[in-house]
């Protein structure tokens, strides 16, 4: 992913109410289901931080997050980057309540080069990786509370 790229964007409708997608993606709880089952901790408060470890195939990447903007039930942003390893981004969700029912855009937007030898880091990964989290995790979680 690079500065130069424009930034991946993943848009999903949800029959359910901003209140019940806006706590899928902010009570860790929830979280733990469809994201990332070992995140420590999450607050959805401008400077709250976490870091937490995930395993892939080729290394461990440890996850920092920073909660950078905080709209109460219709956007929370995060800075997301990587311990020892270049690159940075901000990841936007972003709600929109129509008729009761919520449409999801989830934004990524890179601010320093991650580095193109890291296959993880293609953009090719980050839009699958979201498809995958936003499409398939969260709209089958969604629909279970």
């Amino acid at each position: 992913m690079k500065t130069s790229e424009p930034p991946v964007i993943v848009s999903q409708r949800f029959t359910q109410s901003a209140a019940v997608v806006w706590k899928a993606i902010t009570d860790v709880t929830q979280m733990r289901q469809w994201f990332f089952e070992n995140i420590p901790d999450f607050n959805p408060e401008v400077g709250f931080q976490i870091a937490f470890n995930v395993k892939a195939p080729s290394r461990d990447f440890l996850h920092l997050w920073t909660i950078t903007e905080v709209i109460p039930h219709r956007k929370v942003v995060y800075n997301w980057k990587y311990k020892n390893l270049q690159g940075d981004s901000f990841v936007t969700f972003k709600l929109d309540s129509i008729d009761n029912k919520t449409k999801l855009t989830l934004t990524t937007t890179v601010i320093k080069d991650f580095p193109d030898e890291v296959p993880e880091f293609k953009r090719e990964s980050c839009e699958a990786g979201w498809q995958y989290f936003i499409n398939e995790r969260l709209v089958a979680f969604v629909k279970t509370v």
